[in-house]
């Protein structure tokens, strides 16, 4: 049974399912207190935990098919071979069972919600596992078309509470959408050695050179204005526009870090700042919407 546990969190990468119903389930709540003709409607904490169920299996899928598609790189990747499937622990077709009955449950789940949550649930998925997993080993492009997806359980939260797409939806999926790069990135750098032997080209150049440096820094810059978009347009106060400052400014200095000395330990601390920097963020625009 421990083992059983063991294999099933690692199929569906657990700690980045995770991360992915936390932010769509704070957006959903920020999605409630938003007038619809007028009115706030309110949270349903029935569809609340809806969302979480579905948001969790459909994120699973996709983890799931990226695992599938692939099995025989993962073998030879320290990091990705204890894997169920390249392990042997779990047959490609069981995997893949196991991805289209979880795909299908959340995917219906999300659609009760209403039908835009559950087409924008089926447009991640495929984006996810059939356009960003087969691009990882032909060019860097693929961290932009990962990056869609990675942002869309922002926009999926909302949604799902509001009922559609308007400029606050657009405005938390990009702040995720932008983060998404130096996060990534970050993460690239330190697993540079151990992608390349499955053969993927994920940072912006071949290299851990100054040139990905460069672009990694430049999005932590480009991010802090993003972040302060909500304050702009009127939904989020003077709290939020505090905390994307500061947590902006310390993710710029850890890039810059990484920029001049290009070493693994500066990519390490930008890596995990980047794990801190997306949960404080929605969690102080909350507060912030809710009190306003």
């Amino acid at each position: 049974m421990k083992q059983f546990f063991s294999d099933f969190s690692k199929l569906i990468k657990f700690r980045l399912t995770f991360l992915v119903v936390f932010s769509a389930s704070i957006t959903f709540l920020i999605g409630s207190q938003v007038k619809v003709d007028g009115v706030v409607p309110g949270i349903n904490w029935l569809n609340w935990l809806i969302l979480i169920a579905g948001g969790f299996l459909v994120t699973s899928a996709a983890n799931c098919f990226n695992e599938v598609i692939e099995v025989d790189l993962d073998k030879l990747m320290t990091r990705t071979k204890d894997r169920p499937m390249p392990a042997g622990h779990m047959t490609t077709g069981q995997g893949l069972v196991s991805g289209l009955v979880m795909g299908i449950l959340g995917t219906f789940l999300l659609g009760k919600l209403n039908v835009e949550t559950g087409l924008l649930s089926v447009f991640s998925i495929f984006l996810y596992a059939f356009a960003y997993t087969p691009l990882k080993r032909k060019s860097p492009i693929a961290v932009f078309v990962g990056a869609i997806p990675g942002a869309l359980p922002p926009l999926i939260g909302y949604v799902a509470a509001h009922g559609k797409i308007d400029g606050i939806a657009f405005i938390l999926f990009l702040i995720q959408f932008v983060w998404q790069f130096p996060h990534f990135w970050a993460i690239a750098w330190v697993l540079d050695d151990d992608y390349k032997k499955a053969g993927f080209r994920l940072l912006p150049t071949k290299n851990r050179d100054r040139i990905s440096a460069i672009v990694i820094f430049a999005t932590t810059i480009i991010l802090i204005p993003v972040s302060l978009l909500p304050t702009f347009y009127g939904f989020g106060g003077y709290y939020i526009a505090g905390v994307s400052i500061i947590a902006g400014v310390i993710f710029c200095w850890l890039a810059f870090k990484l920029l001049i000395n290009k070493q693994l330990a500066d990519a390490r601390k930008l890596m995990f700042c980047s794990f801190f920097y997306l949960p404080a963020v929605q969690l102080v625009l909350l507060f912030d919407f809710i009190i306003k």
